[in-house]
């Protein structure tokens, strides 16, 4: 299975679900179709749509047993849905999933930064009004604790003030000092982050609120260079590119999941279930503790450098376990008096 960094989104859970859901009425609009036109209508790969269509399979109606999933038959590359589980009569939600559906709308409606807030309203006024009375049902709906410090921080953009934070960067594991001219305020991936100039790094930053350990609105205005240009965020706040070191991993069946968390710019098929997985990293050293951190189904294929200091940082660990001797298998003191 190859796949390129422009079909990467295409492999996020929220993407997938998005095709399952429109590859029910597609393929029962055209009963017998070829698999391989399909997958070009779909814009996906025919390794994808089998893919697809095996997850289809178990999924249906509450009970999950015969009757209830999604069946299809094929006749060679010809596919036709049998049953479609209800997927095409009209959706009538239970009152605990109308409640849900309110509570999870208005969360998102208070949520700073969120684009398109009117058609988050009109959903949530359209599902109140199905929902009736109890879409009054008492029910708090509260911002994350951090909610105090996003909203400083977008007061302090709209006054177009430099800024002076102290940042905490994951990847390195390092607090630093940095000046910054703020562009805006915005949501990505449910987290709040605000887009700067960075006067250190001389380019456009990201930086999560929530890492943001404290900042300063200095008395000088905000002064972003003509060249400074808000980044796309559609596919994720990280954008791998070519000057970023490169890794190979080797991942068994149980850790597939980076490949939908993460994005890659190539996935393989390997020796019986494992997979090939090339993925640009911010630096080694998240690379390092990233790969420690999975699970022994894991191998670091290259770069060399990666190899070492993740073996040398494994033989450490077993040495350091290897001195701690249990209780239980300590001899007892020999009284010679």
């Amino acid at each position: 299975m190859t796949r390129t960094a422009t079909r990467a989104a295409s492999r996020t859970s929220a993407d997938r679900l998005a095709r399952l859901l429109n590859l029910v009425p597609y393929l029962l609009a055209r009963p017998g179709i070829e698999l391989a036109e399909a997958a070009g209508d779909l814009g996906v790969t025919d390794r994808q749509l089998r893919e697809d269509l095996e997850l289809l399979w178990v999924c249906g109606l509450p009970g999950y047993g015969p009757g209830d999933l999604i069946d299809m038959a094929f006749d060679g590359d010809r596919v036709t849905i049998t049953y479609d589980a209800g997927i095409d009569r009209p959706l009538r939600l239970t009152q605990d999933e109308a409640l849900a559906l309110v509570v999870a709308l208005r969360m998102l409606a208070e949520t700073p930064g969120v684009d398109n807030r009117d058609a988050v309203e009109r959903a949530l006024a359209k599902i109140e009004s199905a929902a009736g009375d109890l879409a009054d049902a008492p029910v708090a709906v509260r911002m994350p604790d951090d909610s105090t410090q996003v909203e400083a921080l977008r007061a302090a953009v709209q006054r177009g003030r430099a800024l002076r934070i102290t940042y905490y960067t994951a990847a390195r594991d390092e607090t630093t000092e940095r000046t910054v001219d703020p562009l805006r305020m915005l949501m990505v991936g449910g987290r709040a982050y605000l887009e700067a100039w960075c006067r250190r790094a001389e380019a456009v930053r990201l930086f999560r609120a929530d890492r943001i350990d404290a900042f300063t609105e200095l008395d000088v205005p905000a002064v972003v260079p003509l060249q400074a240009q808000p980044q796309d965020v559609t596919e994720g706040a990280f954008r791998p590119s070519v000057d970023l070191p490169l890794i190979t991993l080797r991942v068994g069946r149980g850790e597939r999941w980076i490949t939908e968390y993460y994005p890659c710019e190539r996935v393989e098929r390997g020796e019986g279930d494992q997979w090939l997985v090339w993925m640009r990293v911010t630096d080694l050293g998240w690379a390092r503790r990233f790969v420690l951190g999975l699970g022994p189904t894991v191998t670091v294929v290259s770069p060399p450098e990666l190899v070492e200091q993740v073996r040398a940082r494994a033989a450490a660990a077993l040495d350091a376990y290897a001195t701690v001797v249990p209780t239980a298998d300590r001899a007892e003191p020999v009284d010679t008096h």
